[in-house]
């Protein structure tokens, strides 16, 4: 079956009028061509801007959000025992990366994805308002809004991203290239926020967050004619019947959740503990089902399902690789403040600043690869590049073995050891997120991306759950046991990627 006639079922459903729009829509100008810092069309710079500003927030919540819920009371913290503490961060981004996939369905069936995204900044802004406020229930709203605004806007900024790129070596450049404005951001965050978060109030440095929020919904709102409509509806609209039962079905799950929170405040259960198992559980369950519904779809055709089994086997390795990334802002944060000397000409450098690190060499590294990518890996590309993002992440957790090891009886050892680490996992960031986001444009259908880029993100969010269940071994295993045994994992993954290139390449093949 030729790729064209495995996608003949998706393609022959009525697209009613918003897929009209869709199908007559002008492509922006340069949309098949490579960009570069010199070489920026309008609508890459309005995308380029917009997740810059974004990621501000985000980068700012990785910095300080242990550090913040590990603090005392008496200081502003929320005064969680280190293990909750570690495992807080690694829960709440599994509950955003599980609520990408709706976000993206939203963006394909109901809002289109520019509205989408204009929703996921108000949202956000909301949400770092409500972390400003001194209280734990302002907390709790504050994380539940910024799981919500960020499940809305990162599948649906990067779906626009692959709608309107016109062609793979574009696509991937394209990617690699974002890398540099969201690196400003990932830069400035922790020196800002964490700043003011240790040395002044952490209220404040929430507050700082939301601001460039607004920026990006405001930007958003006056740059929407660059892209010549992509974006500006959904691809193929609900249906009347379709969108009862998507109310009902929401309506149901609300009406679930508000009954199991009232059952565990009445019985004194409610606490950060729970939520983060919630958490946990949920990020077991969901992709599975996620994935099982959306390989069901009657819509899709013999080799699209061949494609999607052949992209489950990115998706788990994607769950490893986010598993260990988490820990840079949970279990590695604190070795940064516990277990590094800190000191620098009588300056005790707040442990969040390492946090800019990893974006200081992305910065250096990401036009590197967006020049060298397309070029790279021969006919098994997405493996081979795959296989080295795992080892260099999985070496970075051995070279933390070690480091670990150096701390014994108490003794505090140079950042640089951090430093080295997060270089190496600056390294198969880089090429990881540019290869599978990159990817998922050639899964499915058009129509389907914003699902196709959803469970990209569930699974990141079983990486986030498994990382806050096993962050919580850290406490009762030798650390420098547990870096080398997650280490060791991630490195025998990427040897299992190259000796199975051949197979992947044939499973995600179009032809």
């Amino acid at each position: 079956m030729t790729a064209s006639e495995s996608r003949r079922p998706a393609e022959a459903e009525p697209l009613g009028q918003a897929g009209e729009a869709t199908r007559s829509r002008t492509v922006p100008t340069g949309a098949n061509d490579t960009v570069s810092l010199r070489r920026m069309p309008g609508w890459f710079g309005v995308l380029f801007a917009t997740d810059t500003l974004e990621r501000f927030g985000f980068y700012g919540m990785q910095a300080t959000l242990v550090l913040y819920a590990s603090a005392p009371v008496a200081r502003g913290g929320l005064g969680l025992a280190t293990g909750d503490a570690a495992a807080l961060f690694g829960a709440w981004i599994s509950v955003m990366f599980l609520l990408s996939l709706p976000g993206g369905w939203l963006g394909d069936r109901v809002l289109g994805q520019r509205r989408a995204l204009l929703a996921g900044c108000l949202v956000s802004a909301a949400g770092y308002l409500c972390l400003a406020t001194p209280s734990g229930g302002g907390a709790v709203l504050g994380l539940l809004a910024l799981a919500v605004g960020g499940g809305l806007f990162k599948p649906n900024h990067q779906a626009m991203i692959n709608l309107v790129f016109g062609d793979r070596r574009g696509r991937e450049s394209g990617i690699s290239l974002m890398y540099v404005g969201v690196q400003l951001s990932a830069v400035a965050a922790p020196l800002v926020t964490g700043y003011l978060g240790e040395r002044v109030s952490w209220n404040v440095g929430f507050a700082v967050c939301a601001a460039p929020m607004v920026l990006t919904a405001g930007l958003l709102a006056v740059a929407a004619g660059q892209f010549r409509g992509i974006g500006s509806r959904a691809s193929r609209s609900l249906t009347a019947v379709e969108r009862a039962k998507a109310i009902r079905l929401a309506g149901a799950v609300l009406a679930v959740l508000a009954v199991l929170v009232l059952v565990l405040w009445l019985a004194g259960k409610l606490s950060a503990t729970t939520a983060i198992v919630a958490a946990s559980v949920l990020s077991f369950l969901l992709p599975a089902a996620g994935y099982a519904t959306l390989y069901r779809n009657p819509a899709l055709g013999s080799g699209d399902r061949r494609r999607l089994k052949g992209y489950l086997v990115v998706l788990l390795g994607a769950t490893l690789f986010w598993m260990i990334i988490a820990h840079a802002a949970s279990l590695l944060n604190l070795f940064a403040r516990d277990h590094t000397d800190l000191t620098v000409a009588g300056f005790v450098v707040p442990a969040s600043w390492l946090q800019a690190t990893t974006p200081v060499f992305i910065l250096v590294l990401a036009p590197l690869v967006a020049a060298v990518m397309p070029r790279w890996g021969g006919p098994h590309q997405l493996a081979a590049k795959f296989a080295a993002g795992l080892l260099l992440v999985g070496g970075g957790f051995l070279v933390m073995a070690v480091a670990a090891a150096n701390t014994a009886n108490d003794v505090r050892i140079s950042p640089l050891w951090l430093v080295a680490v997060y270089l190496m996992h600056a390294c198969g960031e880089v090429v990881v997120v540019a290869v599978t986001v990159s990817a998922a444009a050639e899964v499915l259908p058009r129509q389907f991306m914003g699902r196709v880029l959803g469970m990209l993100w569930l699974f990141a969010a079983l990486g986030g759950g498994l990382g806050s269940v096993l962050v919580r071994l850290s406490e009762v295993v030798p650390e420098p046991a547990y870096y080398a045994a997650l280490g060791g994992a991630a490195a025998l993954t990427g040897l299992g990627f190259l000796a199975g290139r051949r197979a992947l390449t044939r499973a995600l093949s179009t032809t």
